[in-house]
């Protein structure tokens, strides 16, 4: 059966990425599911792409995967002194200056990092396995909603090195930093039921409801007023760094400029 994305056409669709826009609601799809959707630097310049591509119009983004997985974590390739043909290996990027490497690194970030926008809410639709930086890439998103088949995994430091494709900040937020360091030390599974319990998962459902589930999320998202759910996300992101009293001064603030808008105030 078709999912919702490939009935429409793609503004991008290449690297294992493909784009779709409908609307409000946008659909990233992992759609390299022989590979069980293992990512590469062309994947992330890609999703990076996705990205800056996005109509003004989109206020919600569906990040999924094809296939049994919604993505195994790093193409076992990249650790083999001859990579992937045309993007530098490991043993390359060990050879790079210190600048050069950061760069490179930063690089591979920007595929992660635009999914908290202020203007939208990203909502990651989980099956199987997430491991490495497939479980980055959930992270990187506002919502996680996952089938009760999920496999999430931090597998970087068993490899020898550490996760760097921005998933260490959301985990802790979202999971505290001791049961954070246990997941990432460890590299043990953590299913969906531990999941929703800690909060890593909004929601574990059947495989067959996860998109329908994702899909009726979307929708209740999109049934609020545009204005309204940017200034609420902005006011939330910003709580865990502010203290009671301070937060209690940006809701009236951000509350004055919503009922000035309402009223037609506006600047």
């Amino acid at each position: 059966m078709a999912t919702p994305d490939q009935e429409l056409v793609p503004l991008l669709d290449k690297d294992g990425v493909r784009l779709t826009v409908d609307d409000a609601l946008a659909t990233v799809t992992l759609t390299n599911a022989a590979k069980r959707n293992a990512q590469s630097p062309a994947m992330w310049r890609t999703l990076a792409e996705a990205g800056r591509q996005l109509p003004g119009s989109v206020r919600v983004v569906v990040l999924r995967g094809e296939g049994k997985s919604f993505s195994a974590g790093l193409d076992r390739q990249m650790f083999l002194p001859e990579g992937i043909e045309g993007e530098p290996s490991f043993v390359d990027l060990a050879r790079s200056g210190d600048a050069e490497l950061d760069a490179a690194i930063a690089e591979f970030q920007e595929g992660f990092t635009w999914w908290r926008r202020g203007d939208l809410v990203s909502i990651a639709a989980v099956q199987g396995h997430a491991i490495g930086a497939g479980f980055q890439l959930a992270l990187a998103c506002d919502l996680r909603v996952v089938a009760d088949d999920v496999q999430f995994a931090m597998r970087e430091t068993s490899l020898g090195l550490v996760p760097d494709l921005t998933g260490t900040h959301p985990l802790v937020s979202l999971v505290g930093y001791g049961r954070a360091v246990e997941i990432c030390l460890t590299g043990r599974f953590v299913h969906a039921q531990e999941a929703v319990a800690t909060g890593l998962a909004n929601v574990a459902v059947p495989v067959a409801e996860l998109d329908p589930t994702v899909q009726e999320l979307a929708a209740a998202i999109l049934a609020a007023p545009r204005d309204a759910v940017v200034e609420t996300k902005t006011l939330l992101r910003g709580a865990g760094e502010r203290t009671y009293d301070e937060q209690r001064a940006a809701e009236r603030a951000s509350q004055a400029r919503r009922l000035r808008d309402l009223a037609g105030l506006g600047e």
